[in-house]
């Protein structure tokens, strides 16, 4: 099938090729910010298509189209009116001849532009004013080529376990694409743009809550002291044990940004971070652990990034330490040796409060982190999806890493360890609620759980339980296969009671304090 499209030079002398009918004057100011394919495709019947990737991922974080935006990440490309660089076109390949369909051809280059290549696909509305719907089909032979293409066969085989394993027309299409679709390298990405100056003097809060490691506090202070960029303030929320505390620690004459130091009298690291949240003054805020140590440049390119992409959020690399004892000579010697695997942004697919760099006015309307999450997981994974739901683009940002200490003792995390204690010796989690755990751990984390139910259908949460039970069942040694399925009646209850903590949680709603 020949498919030709269109060039267009920006005013910059960028060439943008493009099917359909674009409106030019936007598309001039769209190619200023963080994407590299932009269509109006929810308005003309690719909203949500091909729902079948939840077998592959059911939490992926651009599984749905989101509502009621006028610009949104989306991998659900129109192939008749849509825009994007030439650059990214030829490198991504463009549409792959291997489909049946246009339509199958255009949904895969999204979604490996947005999960694999680093490129960023974006819904935009009215962009094109042709709102006429398509009717989208992809045949189960596409949707197997689909995956062949883009996942280990295990996941082609979950799929047909879903779709109905007792269906021809299911094994017909499997059966087809074993010799003609192959899993497709990943290594050729779109490379990061060259980082801008940074433009004017922004404002820069820097947030550390902490617990129990007050001298990996100061020693991160130190780093933040010795940025190219100063911050401009930082905020310390300390939950350390009043009698463990060394307040002389602390000493703002020793730092050239305003130092405020907060002793929280709550429990909790969500709590903590909205708490430094009320004190930010800047226009970027900064989320960092307690435990971690950053080289000089590491706020400066948090900034020149979100700049260069005209992006609202991002999220740098959190580099995981041998030992506590390693330094930023050592962090440096791990980044050689991701060598080319480091270098590719686009649209994150995470979130990390150890690291990440959000303008204030998206903090502000989200008005800081769901203290639902305390006492378990996730709050990084909702924190960042809720910023994708505003319409924020959230970059991942490859130049500003972290060496992640993770001391054995300390942290936030030491009010969460009495989840895996069950009997009179138990202490009570946050997410208990009114009901206490008796002797049956919910798992997973009722956090989790909860992160699940807010963010994603109940389809996709029937989907997930699927996928656990599978993965548990068949994932490990064959030999203790029999001890998992003696073991499975337990698990189904340790998931029933997770279910059951997170639905309370549910209720409640989304609490900021």
């Amino acid at each position: 099938m020949s498919f030709m499209l269109k060039e267009y030079r920006t005013t910059s002398g960028e060439i943008i090729l493009y099917n359909g009918n674009p409106n030019f004057e936007h598309l001039e100011t769209l190619i200023q910010g963080p994407g590299d394919i932009w269509h109006s495709s929810w308005e003309q019947g690719y909203k949500n298509a091909f729902p079948e990737i939840v077998y592959q991922s059911a939490t992926f974080w651009y599984i749905n189209d989101f509502n009621d935006l006028d610009e949104a990440v989306s991998w659900r490309i129109n192939p008749y009116q849509f825009c994007i660089r030439k650059s990214v076109w030829n490198l991504l390949g463009g549409f792959d001849a291997d489909f049946e369909s246009l339509q199958a051809q255009a949904l895969f280059l999204g979604y490996m532009a947005v999960r694999y290549k680093g490129a960023v696909p974006l819904y935009v509305k009215g962009l094109f004013q042709d709102q006429s719907k398509d009717a989208v089909v992809v045949s189960a032979k596409d949707r197997y080529v689909f995956y062949r293409k883009s996942f280990k066969t295990s996941h082609s085989l979950f799929m047909l376990y879903r779709k109905g394993w007792w269906k021809l027309s299911e094994w017909r299409a499997f059966n087809y694409t074993r010799n003609k679709a192959r899993l497709l390298p990943k290594k050729t990405v779109v490379p990061p743009r060259e980082l801008q100056g940074i433009v004017g003097k922004p404002k820069v809060s820097y947030i550390i809550p902490t617990m129990s490691r007050q001298d990996f506090t100061l020693q991160l202070l130190k780093d933040l002291k010795k940025q190219t960029y100063g911050v401009d303030e930082v905020i310390i929320v300390d939950a350390t044990p009043e009698e463990a505390r060394e307040k002389s620690y602390y000493n703002s004459e020793d730092y050239d940004f305003r130092l405020i130091v907060q002793w929280q009298e709550t429990k909790g690291s969500c709590r903590a971070r909205n708490e430094a949240i009320a004190h930010c003054n800047g226009d970027y805020i900064v989320f960092g652990d307690d435990d971690i140590r950053i080289p000089p440049d590491f706020i400066e390119n948090h900034i020149r990034l979100l700049q260069t992409y005209n992006a609202g959020a991002c999220n740098g690399l959190d580099i995981r330490a041998d030992h506590q004892q390693q330094t930023l000579e050592d962090l440096q010697q791990k980044l050689i040796k991701f060598d080319e695997q480091r270098w590719i942004s686009g649209a994150s697919q995470s979130f990390s409060n150890a690291n990440s760099c959000v303008k204030k006015e998206y903090v502000n309307l989200l008005k800081g982190n769901d203290i639902n999450f305390d006492g378990g997981y996730g709050e990084d994974s909702d924190f960042g999806l809720s910023l994708s739901k505003l319409g924020v683009t959230v970059m991942h940002n490859p130049f500003s890493a972290n060496l992640h200490l993770k001391p054995p003792v300390g942290g936030y995390r030491s009010w969460g360890e009495q989840a895996k204690i069950i009997g009179k010796k138990r202490k009570k989690q946050p997410w208990e609620l009114d009901t206490p755990v008796k002797w049956i751990r919910p798992v997973p984390s009722p956090t989790i759980m909860y992160m699940i139910l807010k963010q994603f259908t109940p389809q996709q949460v029937q989907e997930y339980k699927q996928k656990y039970f599978i993965l548990y069942l068949f994932k490990g040694s064959k030999w203790k296969l029999p001890l998992r399925i003696i073991r499975l009646p337990y698990r189904l209850l340790q998931f029933r009671k997770s279910v059951f903590y997170a639905r309370k949680l549910m209720q409640l709603g989304i609490r900021i304090k």
